[in-house]
This record gives C-alpha cells, structure tokens and sequence, in this order.
C-alpha cells in the first residue's frame, strides 16, 4: 500500500511539474525577444515661461506659468532666469533659495519637471574683470538650477554690444568686433569663460547647454567651434529653432548632433522683432535623424495674448514631433 501510495504522490509531482513547464513554454512562445519589440522613445514638451512675458508689463509670475503648463498637460517648465522675483545679479542669499525651493515644490505638486533655467552672460569683453563677473554669475545660475532640481541651463556667449538689441534685430543679428579686436579674440574669451563653469557644472549636475543666440555662436559654425574646443559631457547645444535667420533647416540639421536641449519658437500674432512660419514637421524630421529624444520647450515669441497662443503652439508641437 505504502508502495503504491508513492508511486501515486510521484505521478502527481511529475505532472504538474511537467504542466508549469509547458505553461512557462507557452509563455514564453508566445512573448516576442525584447530586441525584436519596437521601442520608441517620444520627444517631451516642455513650456517656456518666456512664451508668457517678453520682458514687457504685465509680468506674468512664474507659480501662474507652471499653472498653465500643467493645465496644457505638458511635463515640464523651463524657466527664464530675469522673470524669478529674485535679483538676477545679486549673490544668492537665504531668502532667494527659499523662494526657489517655493518654485521647486509648486512645480512638483502640479506634476511638472523643471527642465532648464534660461539666463543670459556675456563672455565677449577684453575686459577680463567683466568676464570674470560673467563667470562668477554662471557659475551662481548652475546653483540655481540645481536648487530647482532643473539638469541643464541656458547659456549665451554674448556679444560685442556696440548696438541696443532692437538694432541688433534689425541688422539680422550680425554686429562687428569692437575696434582693435577680431571674432578670434571673442572666441578665446567665450572658450576660456566657459571653461572656468565647467568644474561647477559638473560638480552641480547641471548641463550648461550653449544657445544659438545672437553673438558668436549666430552661426552653426560659430556654435560648433565653441563645442568642439572644449570637450565634456557638461556642455552640450541648444537648438533654437527661430535663430537661424536665413536658410533655418540646414544649419538646425548640423547643430543636431550636439543638442541637449531644443526651444521652438512659434509667432502667433507676428513676431515681436521678426515672424517665421517654421516647418515643424521638417524640424521634427531633422530631430529624428539625430536621434534626439530629449524635451523641446515652446517659446511663443508672437504678440497674441499667451492665454489663445500658447494652447495653440503646443497643438502644433504635439501633432509635427509626435509628442
């Protein structure tokens, strides 16, 4: 009995033995290997709050941004350094980073990231003094990022300033050398200021991603040169989609590569210094080809009120990235 009484709890091992076997069998046959499952990793949208206040009154707070952002459903906000209600050149005090961890926590309870703080520096002066406070305030802003939580900040090279930005505007953006200096010595300056930010980029995690911007860096090749001289993982581009006045499309597709972060512009109401009507399926078309996957972040620059504008611009931006 005892004998036969084995035999039969044996039998019964093996058969659900060999049951799960076939079921995990089947499983697994039926499962594709995870190499042959198309993975795609969608661009995220990101809003400026610059797309709500281009340095004119009324000031739009940032809190009323993030507000609007995480109405619209996008993930993150990308904050311009000038429209904080803290000093932009003083040293950060107690109150200042109290404010940011405010701006930190709001952005946290409305389900948004903060993705890159925009500030403005000039490295283009013969005046080493004047670089250096351009270094020392870079140097303060990668603390602010990294204060908010945000990974990258936008940084400009400057420019020579022999004339106010609405000529700056009107001359397309160009502007010669100061007397007695070349393009050359800027880029010296620019290369060596930016040097001096990387240990404190590194050091806060934060990227410092260069923009396209009016200066030395208003050319693809301006703007490669300064990258290709210094070679770290803390630096990286800024795609401005509307910087490129002439022939936009080529010059987006050779700064691609280096991208960290991408701005897109849009016009709504025209422009407030120019108006493009950008082909954002092709943009999107060049982001692709260089595998770019990283946040783009609306920047409405036209003169229709945000509150029609923005929802808009963002539409846009959904549809031709696939966002």
């Amino acid at each position: 009995m005892d004998a036969t009484l084995s035999a039969m709890k044996l039998a019964r091992r093996s058969f659900f033995a060999t049951a799960g076997l076939a079921a995990a069998t089947a499983v697994v046959a039926q499962a594709a290997p995870l190499t042959e499952i198309p993975l795609k990793r969608r661009i995220k949208l990101g809003l400026s709050t610059y797309s709500y206040w281009h340095f004119r009154p009324p000031k739009f707070t940032i809190e009323t941004v993030m507000d609007k952002a995480a109405a619209l459903g996008v993930e993150g906000v990308d904050i311009l350094h000038r429209q904080m209600d803290i000093p932009e050149k003083e040293p950060l005090t107690a109150e200042h980073r109290a404010y940011l961890r405010r701006l930190k926590r709001h952005a946290f309870v409305n389900g948004l990231d903060v993705i890159c703080v925009s500030t403005h520096q000039n490295f283009v002066s013969p005046n080493a003094d004047e670089v250096t406070k351009n270094v020392e305030h870079t140097q303060k802003c990668i603390e602010i990022a990294y204060e908010l939580g945000a990974p990258c900040i936008r940084i400009n090279t400057g420019r020579w300033n022999r004339v106010d930005f609405d000529t700056l505007m009107a001359q397309r953006g160009i502007e010669d050398p100061l007397p007695g200096y070349t393009e050359d010595d800027g880029f010296k300056w620019c290369i060596d200021a930016i040097a001096r930010c990387l240990p404190k980029a590194e050091e806060c995690g934060v990227i410092l991603a260069l923009e396209n911007h009016w200066g030395l860096a208003r050319t693809p090749e301006g703007l490669l040169r300064i990258l290709n001289s210094l070679s770290s993982p803390w630096l990286g581009a800024l795609m401005d989609t509307g910087n490129f006045l002439e022939n936009p499309y080529d010059k987006l597709r050779a700064i691609a590569p280096k991208a960290v972060f991408v701005q897109a512009k849009t016009y709504d109401g025209g422009g407030e210094w120019y108006t493009f009507d950008l082909d954002y399926d092709r943009i999107g078309r060049i982001l692709a080809e260089a595998h770019y996957t990283g946040y783009v972040s609306l920047e409405m620059e036209g003169k229709e009120h945000p509150d029609s504008a923005v929802p808009k611009s963002i539409a846009l931006l959904r549809k031709t990235l696939d966002a």
